[in-house]
């Protein structure tokens, strides 16, 4: 078992501290879960006023220098309206950076401030999560890399640098209630993070039998 942390490196304007004081803290904070043996601290990822944590990266490689054993991840990367080239390239640096500490959670976010200042729209809500997913995992497991889809200009052979020091960076899928993330998660293997805002726990458990056994049903056609 693994217990860690995720911050949204919230400074509300009842705080009355500046930005640069509550970003200090969160990660004096980062360096304490890592001092008291804590296994991971994951940054979350908003558009919104209070919120100080839209460039997660930056914030976790803050950490990674301030820290020698604690895991470092996304909570979520808001994977919609990001380019998975930069992603990878992100993380793969922090991996460097921490000697092998990053992980990756991507998900769609609980907020949609992100899709119109990147220009995207709501109502390709789904279809923009499922490609950027597929070209972010084949980044993960091709250094050179072809492909092409509807959101993103095709690479044709491309390298995609840095690679990490890790042999396979992890990625993660957050996921919320649907049944569709669950199923999602389980086909292509990825483990799960499950972001319980509100409600009884117990109600995810049926979720998390469909997120198993489209894991075995992916495994038995593999392998058949």
């Amino acid at each position: 078992m693994e217990i860690g942390i995720d911050s949204f490196a919230i400074n509300s304007k009842n705080s009355g501290i500046s930005n640069a004081q509550a970003m200090n803290e969160l990660l004096e904070r980062i360096e304490l879960a890592d001092q008291v043996g804590l296994d991971v601290f994951g940054i979350g990822e908003h558009y919104r006023k209070e919120f100080l944590d839209s460039a997660p990266a930056i914030i976790l490689a803050a950490a990674a220098s301030r820290t020698k054993q604690i895991t470092l991840t996304s909570a979520v990367t808001v994977l919609s309206v990001a380019d998975p080239v930069r992603v990878f390239q992100n993380f793969s640096t922090l991996d460097l950076i921490s000697k092998g500490r990053a992980e990756i959670v991507v998900g769609r976010g609980s907020f949609t401030e992100s899709y119109p200042l990147f220009g995207q729209s709501l109502t390709d809500y789904d279809e923009l999560f499922a490609e950027k997913l597929d070209l972010l995992l084949k980044i993960r497991d091709n250094e050179l890399v072809t492909w092409s889809g509807k959101f993103r200009p095709s690479l044709n052979n491309q390298g995609i640098y840095p690679r990490p020091l890790q042999n396979q960076l992890p990625i993660w899928l957050g996921v919320g209630g649907t049944q569709a993330s669950f199923i999602r998660a389980g086909k292509l293997g990825l483990p799960l993070m499950v972001a319980v805002i509100g409600g009884e726990t117990h109600r995810f458990k049926p979720l998390i039998d469909l997120y198993k056994q489209a894991g075995k049903n992916a495994a038995f056609y593999l392998n058949n």
